[in-house]
C-alpha cells in the first residue's frame, strides 16, 4: 500500500496522541507549509486512527487565542471516537501540556448541510441545528512548543483537539436567547478546597457562537465536506480558558443552557 506524506504525517501525530509524548516538528519529507496541506493530513487522520468523526471543533475562535498560538485566524479540527468523555469524567492529565479546560456552546444536527458551491447563510445552518449543549474541551498539542509550531502544522495536529465532553442538551427556547450576550460562569476547585471563579459571554467566540457555527461550516464546504445529522460542531471558549493542576475540579455554569462539570485526575 503506497502510504502519502499526508497519511505519514498523520500516523506520526496519531502514535504522539497515544503515547502522550511530542515532536519538535513534522519530518521534511511530509510537513505541511500552507492550511490545505495542514488540513489534508488533518483529514488522513481517522484512517490513521481506524476512528470515527463524532464531531467538530473550532480553535482559536478569539484575537488573544490566535496570538496565544501564533495563527492567522480560526482553525477547524475533528473531534473522533475515543475522544469523547462523559459530563462529570476524570480527565487523565498525563501528556496534557496545555492543562486548560474551554466552556464552550456546541451544536447537534439535525439533519445533513452537504458541502456545496456557494456559502451558507447563518440561517440556513441553524435551521439545520437540532440541539445547544453546554460542553468542555479539554485541548493539547503533539508539539513541544505547540505556539511556535506554526498555523498549517496546528491544522495537521487536528487543531489542539485532545479531550472532549458534550454536556446535556439545553432546554427548548434557547433559540430565542441572544447567545452572543449569554453569561457563561466557571469555578475551579482546588484538591485544599479553595477555588476561583471565571466569567465569559458567547460574545469570546466570534462575536457569537451562531457566527462561529456558520464559519466552520462554510470552512468544511470549501474543502469539499458536508456536517452529518448526528455530528455536533463545539464552537470555541467562552471565556479564558481555565489553567488546571492535577486534582483540580471545574465547574460551569451556563445558566438556563445547563450546567456541565469534569475533574482533572487520572
Amino acid at each position: 500500500m503506497h502510504i502519502t506524506p499526508s497519511l505519514q504525517a498523520a500516523q506520526q501525530l496519531w502514535q504522539h496522541w497515544l503515547a502522550g509524548t511530542t515532536l519538535d516538528t513534522l519530518p521534511d519529507s511530509c510537513r505541511p507549509h500552507t492550511r490545505a496541506a495542514g488540513y489534508a493530513i488533518q483529514a488522513c487522520l481517522p484512517e490513521a486512527s481506524g476512528r470515527q468523526v463524532r464531531g467538530w471543533k473550532i480553535a482559536a475562535t478569539s484575537t488573544a487565542g490566535q496570538s496565544h498560538i501564533n495563527v492567522s485566524g480560526p482553525l477547524a479540527g475533528r473531534i473522533l471516537s475515543g475522544q469523547m468523555l462523559e459530563p462529570g469524567a476524570k480527565v487523565p492529565p498525563q501528556g496534557n501540556r496545555m492543562k486548560v479546560a474551554e466552556t464552550e456552546m456546541a451544536f447537534v444536527f439535525a439533519h445533513d448541510l452537504p458541502a456545496r458551491a456557494s456559502a451558507y447563510e447563518l440561517d440556513e445552518v441553524m435551521a439545520a441545528v437540532a440541539s445547544l449543549h453546554p460542553s468542555i474541551e479539554i485541548p493539547n498539542s503533539r508539539f513541544a512548543e505547540f505556539t511556535q509550531a506554526g498555523e498549517a502544522q496546528l491544522l495537521a495536529d487536528n487543531a489542539c483537539a485532545h479531550q472532549f465532553i458534550l454536556g446535556p442538551r439545553a432546554p427548548e427556547g434557547w433559540q430565542e436567547l441572544d447567545l452572543s450576550t449569554h453569561p457563561v460562569r466557571a469555578c475551579v476547585t482546588h484538591r485544599d478546597g479553595s477555588h476561583w471563579d471565571r466569567q465569559g459571554s458567547g460574545a469570546a467566540v466570534l462575536g457569537d457562537p451562531r457566527i462561529a457555527l456558520t464559519w466552520l461550516v462554510n470552512e468544511l464546504r470549501v474543502q469539499g465536506i458536508g456536517l452529518q445529522a448526528g455530528q455536533f460542531v463545539t464552537t470555541g471558549t467562552c471565556m479564558v480558558p481555565l489553567e488546571l493542576a492535577e486534582g483540580d475540579t471545574v465547574e460551569a455554569d451556563f445558566g438556563v443552557l445547563g450546567h456541565i462539570g469534569m475533574q482533572f485526575a487520572g
